[in-house]
């Protein structure tokens, strides 16, 4: 497919991307020249088509088709395919968002061939370098020109890394603009469930659920780890049924580990196949807790007030817990469920908002755009 030249090229790769970039695009549409690449990094093409349709995102006009593979491997496969598109192409500048692979790799692309980058979600730290996470957002807010954060710690980071103070644009969240968009479109829990578990999965959530989400590297992909999170969901749903769309990766490792049978003898938890966006919104609105590996998730349940838990040592979302209802927890057991128990009982944080979540994230991000794109020319 021909791409036109001299635009804003916008790049998603995975799904937190598409909530992210389906605001801005929207903005930004008609008021500056757009294209949009996908690099199929995110690579089940059902799923890909059920959540552009959702938000409303337009067809890319290039899809990379890179697909799974290592770090490696896969940041380097979309380097090697972007570039020509940059060569040919020659767009006012990239714009990236959130910390994936596609992230980082077309973003070095870009700098490498003088193309401006602009960075949605910059300055986000967990200050912990094992997550591959972490690497691509450091290095891309080193190389972007324009950084937009989603909360106020962030420009602290930035500026302690040495990015000049000019080029970051406090803005809020843009995952809330999606949220916010799509709230009462959200297929409602009831369904979700009947379709992928039929009605004895309804019946055991009708006083309640809790929705879990799995998948980050250091929760699945070692066995001895993923064996002590199935104990402790398998306490957990004891007290409060498990409502768990498996995540490809989180797929494999369980068949990879030979644990997926252990899985499948817990009455009270409930896997299903991975759901669409609005499925998704659904099941959150409904949910009585999140258990939680995502940062999105985080972001999402203190936008709607659902108490979570997130199974991790740390976060790069803290406002989520100052202000917010997720309270880090690892996957200590006794720790876990001391939370669990408390949100049972007394609903758990109830938080706020926070500052720019108001839905008008993408609003900000367009009239900062317009003004630098102006002074480019």
């Amino acid at each position: 497919m021909s791409l036109p030249k001299k635009t804003v090229m916008c790049i998603v790769g995975a799904r937190p991307n598409f909530m992210k970039i389906a605001p801005i695009m929207a903005a930004l549409d008609g008021l500056a020249p757009l294209s949009l690449i996908h690099t199929g990094q995110h690579y089940d093409a059902a799923m890909q088509l059920l959540f552009f349709q959702q938000l409303g995102i337009p067809k890319p006009d290039i899809n990379l088709e890179v697909g799974s593979g290592s770090h490696g491997w896969q940041t380097g496969q979309i380097m090697q395919r972007f570039e020509p598109i940059i060569e040919t192409t020659d767009p006012v500048a990239v714009l990236v968002v959130g910390d994936v692979n596609s992230t980082i790799a077309c973003a070095l692309v870009a700098t490498k061939k003088q193309v401006p980058v602009i960075h949605v979600e910059a300055g986000l730290r967990s200050f912990d370098r094992s997550m591959p996470e972490e690497i691509n957002r450091v290095l891309t807010d080193q190389l972007a020109q324009l950084l937009f954060t989603t909360e106020r710690s962030a420009r602290g980071n930035l500026l302690r890394e040495g990015v000049e103070d000019h080029r970051i644009h406090f803005v809020g969240n843009v995952m809330i603009d999606s949220l916010f968009n799509h709230c009462s479109k959200a297929v409602i829990a009831k369904e979700t469930l009947m379709k992928s578990r039929g009605e004895g999965a309804v019946e055991s959530c009708a006083k309640g659920y809790a929705i879990l989400t799995l998948h980050r590297p250091s929760n699945v992909d070692e066995i001895t780890t993923l064996q002590r999170i199935i104990l402790l969901l398998q306490q957990i749903s004891e007290r409060i049924p498990i409502v768990f769309p498996v995540h490809p990766r989180t797929n494999a490792a369980l068949d990879r580990s030979g644990l997926r049978q252990k899985l499948a003898q817990i009455p009270g938890i409930f896997p299903i196949p991975p759901v669409g966006y609005l499925e998704m919104l659904g099941l959150l609105k409904k949910a009585r807790l999140v258990l939680t590996d995502s940062g999105g998730v985080q972001e999402e349940t203190t936008a709607l007030g659902i108490p979570c838990i997130t199974l991790r040592d740390n976060t790069e979302r803290p406002i989520t817990v100052e202000e917010g209802t997720n309270t880090v927890a690892g996957i200590a057991l006794e720790r876990v469920l001391s939370i669990v128990d408390d949100i049972l009982a007394t609903g758990g944080k109830s938080g706020r908002i926070p500052e720019f979540w108001d839905g008008k994230a993408a609003f900000r991000i367009r009239d900062v755009m317009l003004g630098w794109l102006d002074d480019l020319k």
